[in-house]
């Protein structure tokens, strides 16, 4: 049987229904003669084999050219493939380094072994370039915060049990995390801060899963910059206190878990990833702050876990702390002490709402300079480029201006107490 076909359109699977083809004599080279092709099923297997074979291997080059993925690992699998398994790598040796990540991320600008991650550590590390200025560290505060990080750091040459976390607590407002800054900007310590709001979340394991990153982070920042670090976490009793009838939760309880888990093992900590023989991190010290130590999960604060240390600073730590704050503004130190007494048994931060409150009328006259409350937006958010703003005088700290500054401030925290509100409010619904 012979078919008559178009040259311009071949069909090869239909080739090995029909043995006999048959050429018009108008498509072929004489108009007199025809052609017969004979193709066998198995000439035509052979011949889609060798086109597969040729296919993939044009494909492996084109593949090649665009990407240089092609790194063992100390297996010899795939590189790539082991990085997959392992949920959230924590590898920092995957950057930008020549042979591992394609030359197309190395470049040439940042250096051939620029670390990928630089840019995440230094969004979760603090530093405190912004504390400027001479500022008080009560010594006993000093004292405590730098023993627990030494100890933290050469614990494998004492002869004795150390704990890895540090819990201070007192009263609210008694500059706690602020000291604790001061003592990290004195030391060169650049740590990773967490607050209780990042210790609940809506997925169940998160926060912990949080904290043994940012453990393991401060431990690269050991590693690879070669700086002190530590994990401070602020206000831990806001996060997994237990207080009247609040629910506890299943991240409550594996926060609790999780800290408990790095004081009982402060080198061994997994992110998710399968466990390493070679995957030991370095030692760091944990601080964490709070106001009610009594709300928290007692096995977590128990003597061989953690140390705790009651901040509660006396009258000289408090005349000195805020003489230096005042210091600049030409307050003398018996002023100071005059503006303590007149004011007892009020917390550190305070007497900062003093100063603070009496920039308020030389803040008002500045927005009247900047043409009143009415023009206000268009001035701040949307002036023209090059624009200058009037300048701002500061108003001159007197101990009179602090003085009405501070019964200001202490009538409102009379209002507050006096008047109750929610009873006035509730007081039909009985």
């Amino acid at each position: 049987m012979a078919l008559l076909f178009n040259t311009t359109a071949i069909n090869t699977a239909s080739l090995t229904n029909f043995p006999s083809l048959s050429i018009p004599h108008k498509y072929s080279q004489s108009p007199r003669r025809s052609f017969r092709i004979r193709v066998s099923s198995e000439e035509l297997d052979k011949e889609n084999e060798i086109k597969d074979e040729n296919s993939s291997i044009a494909q492996q080059k084109k593949l090649s050219k665009q990407s240089s993925w092609e790194t063992k690992d100390y297996k010899g699998n795939d590189y790539l493939y082991r990085l997959g398994a392992e949920a959230d790598n924590m590898n920092i040796v995957v950057g930008a380094k020549p042979g591992v990540i394609d030359d197309l991320f190395a470049g040439n600008v940042l250096g051939r072994e620029a670390d990928v991650v630089f840019d995440y550590r230094q969004k979760i590390t603090r530093s405190f370039e912004y504390l400027q200025g001479d500022y008080y560290i009560a010594p006993l505060f000093l004292d405590k915060v730098v023993c627990h990080i030494v100890k933290n750091f050469v614990a494998h040459l004492l002869n004795a049990k150390v704990p890895l976390i540090l819990g201070i607590w007192g009263g609210k407002g008694q500059g706690k995390t602020f000291q604790t800054e001061l003592i990290f900007r004195a030391m060169g310590v650049e740590p990773v801060i967490m607050s209780a709001g990042e210790l609940e979340s809506e997925k169940a394991g998160e926060p912990g899963r949080l904290i043994r990153e940012r453990y393991r982070a401060a431990s690269f920042v050991v590693q690879n910059q070669g700086k002190l670090s530590c994990l401070m976490v602020n206000d831990i009793d806001a996060g997994i206190g237990r207080f009247g009838d609040t629910q506890v939760t299943v991240n409550n309880q594996i926060v609790s878990g999780t800290l408990m888990n790095l004081a009982d093992n402060p080198t061994r900590v997994s992110t998710g990833q399968n466990w390493r023989e070679t995957d030991v991190t370095h030692r760091i010290p944990i601080i964490v702050t709070g106001n009610d130590f009594s709300t928290i999960y007692a096995p977590l604060i128990r003597d061989g876990r953690m140390e705790k240390f009651y901040w509660q600073p006396n009258q000289e730590d408090i005349v000195n702390i805020v003489h230096r704050m005042y210091e600049k503004d030409g307050i003398s130190k018996d002023e100071v002490v005059s503006i303590v007494n007149t004011f007892p048994n009020q917390a550190l931060d305070f007497y900062g709402a003093l100063r603070s409150r009496t920039y308020d009328r030389s803040l008002l006259k500045w927005v009247e300079d900047c043409g009143g409350i009415q023009d206000l937006g268009p001035v701040l958010l949307k002036r023209k480029k090059g624009g200058e703003l009037p300048t701002f005088v500061p108003p001159e700290q007197t101990f009179e201006a602090l003085l009405e500054s501070g019964y200001s401030l202490v009538k409102e925290q009379q209002l507050i107490m006096e008047t109750r509100l929610a009873k006035e409010y509730m007081k039909n619904m009985d």
